[in-house]
């Protein structure tokens, strides 16, 4: 029989569980995650930092401080039990009338939903009626990647005014170019930008 393959998250898991209860910078563990795949495939693994990130919002690991984290397999089993149940699902789903919050699509435009926490689990948000919403699949997706995006406008802005400063043009059309992209699709219109 076949032994299964290894990902990037295994790896992880596998350390963590070794190590529980103790606060890890995630350096180390990327370090070690890096030396054991290269054994195992002979070439480094993409992104391991990312994956330690997705753990902790799926509630696998607590981050303790920018950087560190922990595993405690007392609080990855009151996380599981935070989910919605089915009978809370089909609630959500009915008050919102079986359509997207955002767009106000539903499953007869072919959409598929998801019942999404507002506040989301890994910042503390609970699995109640009251925190739950029906997103498209597209908005849920959006949502999830927005905390990511705020960091990305952040920075263009920084350097558009770096290179209003400088004077470089060329970068301030850049820069110009891909804030406009954020404003045509309403992303993160919350952080303001001056030309």
């Amino acid at each position: 029989m076949r032994q299964k393959k290894k990902t990037i998250k295994d790896l992880i898991i596998e350390y963590f569980k070794a190590h529980p209860k103790k606060d890890i910078a995630h350096g180390p563990i990327v370090d070690w995650v890096e030396e054991q795949y290269l054994k195992l495939y002979k070439r480094k693994p993409r992104d391991p930092w990312r994956a330690i990130r997705k753990l902790h919002e799926e509630g696998f690991l607590i981050k303790v401080s920018k950087g560190i984290y922990r595993y405690e397999a007392e609080a990855v089993e009151q996380r599981e039990l935070e989910d919605f149940t089915p009978e809370q699902k089909a609630q959500i789903l009915e008050r919102d009338g079986y359509k997207c919050v955002s767009c106000g699509r539903g499953r007869e435009d072919g959409v598929e939903l998801h019942v999404d926490h507002i506040k989301p689990k890994y910042l503390g948000g609970k699995s109640t009626i009251e925190n739950g919403q029906t997103l498209c699949a597209q908005h849920n997706f959006i949502k999830k990647t927005l905390r990511q995006t705020e960091t990305g406008k952040k920075m263009f802005i920084r350097l558009y005014e770096l290179a209003k400063k400088e004077g470089n043009e060329e970068l301030k059309r850049f820069c110009v170019d891909i804030l406009e992209t954020y404003e045509k699709y309403d992303i993160n219109g919350h952080i303001r930008w001056r030309r």
